[in-house]
């Protein structure tokens, strides 16, 4: 707002709350790339590894042109680092998994095409006892002939998905020759923010946990109970990191946050003849905190300013891809820290145990409500992965181990594999058991027990095979 009713008290103190959603051309929105302090959240440095080379290089000279306004919050330089490797992996598992659809897709329409050729069969004899017409059609259209039609196709799709996995980005990118994580440190340089003092960081949780949580005061409180208080309070140690260097940095008057998260408790959800905006309290908090003014954008909306007052070059396929990647990385995964504080829904529990052909009242026999929901979502993350079941549109993906092949004791409650049964699992001198895994099984019957034995071990030797 600007005029005259700026200077009454009451239009200036809420004016983050008058003032209509942002747009891309209000006038000072260029100062903000010019002159402001740019963080990046973590999604958007993850998104560099959804691209193509192409786009990659574009989006990264485009960052380059805002580079000495760069600033890496502690907070997203540990999620980026931590979760590059998830992506990584998951760009893999997603070009393994189409394989397997499309030859699942392809059996289909070969059966479909086999079907469709008995139906005419069986007309033809049931109106017309053509039998000559009949037997014509057993040899045209005979399931060697349906096959044989399709292997051409088979071959060009195939084909084109095994050259995708030879994308620049493989999977031994995850522990040396990471070109996105090399050229991501050259962007930030030095610009880097460190580790908050621990003290500090539990006082940020406390009052995350106990006040900015219950009473829903933006950022974060939407992952309220997801996993820890540590793990769930994320977005509030990031904005509580920002406005603290904002306050140190008089100079910086101010900050462009660029995120695809728009939850609502980031954005505030449309009403009242208003679009879905950022939250006006938290241009209020950053403004009375540090003095500073706050802008809000998506990555396509912030790399569209790069373009226009940067005169970055960015072309609108890229635009395109861009888009498509802040929508892959809003999936959710389940790790062991959500896990038990996360109950899935009845019908995926069912589906799940369906599938591995055991009986939901095994769950009786877990005492503690967390080794009940670390299993129950186990089962349903190995029974996806290892296609005893088809995964359903909105199900989330599942990170939770119930073993491990290693020298070395992951945690110390983890037991050794020798405490399973002797002849029912394979690793018992070279592997780690996780506590609540070693529960289930020991509680279990000798059927349900062997069951659960041979998911762990396909789960282990499918994801050795994954890492090669």
């Amino acid at each position: 707002m600007n005029g005259p009713e700026d200077e009454y008290p009451l239009i200036r103190q809420y004016r983050d709350w008058i003032q209509s959603s942002p747009s891309e051309d209000e006038p000072d929105r260029q100062q903000f790339f010019t002159q402001g302090t740019v963080v990046l959240d973590t999604n958007v440095l993850l998104s560099l590894y959804e691209y193509t080379p192409a786009a990659r290089e574009q989006v990264l000279e485009a960052l380059r042109s805002v580079q000495y306004r760069l600033w890496l919050p502690h907070q997203v330089g540990l999620e980026f680092v931590q979760n590059r490797h998830r992506v990584i992996i998951g760009r893999k598992k997603t070009l393994d998994d189409a394989s397997k659809s499309l030859q699942k897709k392809l059996g289909e329409a070969r059966t479909a095409l086999v079907d469709a050729r008995k139906l005419v069969q069986d007309l033809l004899i049931k109106y017309a006892q053509d039998t000559s017409a009949k037997e014509a059609l057993e040899s045209e259209i005979s399931a060697q002939t349906v096959k044989a039609l399709h292997a051409d196709w088979s071959t060009i799709l195939s084909d084109h998905i095994q050259s995708l996995k030879q994308h620049d980005l493989a999977i031994s990118s995850v522990n040396k020759g990471d070109p996105v994580l090399s050229q991501v440190a050259a962007l930030f340089g030095d610009k880097i923010a460190e580790p908050p003092d621990p003290a500090e960081t539990r006082r940020r949780v406390d009052e995350a946990s106990s006040y900015r949580f219950p009473n829903r005061i933006p950022p974060g409180f939407a992952d309220e109970g997801k996993g820890t208080p540590l793990s769930s309070s994320g977005d509030f140690l990031l904005w509580e990191e920002t406005i603290s260097h904002m306050a140190d940095s008089p100079d910086r008057s101010r900050l462009l946050f660029v995120s695809n998260d728009t939850k609502d408790d980031w954005y505030q959800p449309a009403g009242n003849g208003l679009g879905s905006r950022p939250w006006p309290s938290l241009a209020s908090e950053l403004r009375l905190r540090t003095g500073a003014e706050l802008r809000i954008e998506t990555p396509g909306e912030f790399y569209r300013g790069v373009n226009r007052f940067l005169d970055a070059k960015i072309a609108a396929e890229t635009y395109a891809e861009i888009d498509r990647a802040a929508k892959n990385l809003v999936e959710v995964v389940i790790t062991e820290q959500e896990a038990v504080h996360t109950q899935p829904g009845p019908d995926l529990i069912s589906a799940a145990f369906d599938a591995a052909g055991l009986d939901e009242s095994m769950l009786d026999s877990l005492g503690d409500v967390a080794s009940r929901l670390l299993f129950t979502w186990w089962l349903i993350g190995v029974t996806a992965q290892l296609d005893r079941r088809p995964r359903s549109d909105d199900e989330p993906d599942v990170s939770v181990a119930p073993a491990t092949r290693s020298d070395i004791q992951p945690e110390p409650s983890w037991l050794p594999g020798r405490r399973l049964h002797l002849g029912e699992w394979p690793y018992r001198s070279s592997s780690w058991i996780a506590p609540w895994f070693a529960q289930t099984v020991t509680s279990a019957s000798r059927h349900d027990r062997q069951i659960l034995q041979q998911l762990a071990a396909r789960q282990l030797d499918s994801e050795r095979a994954e890492r090669g």
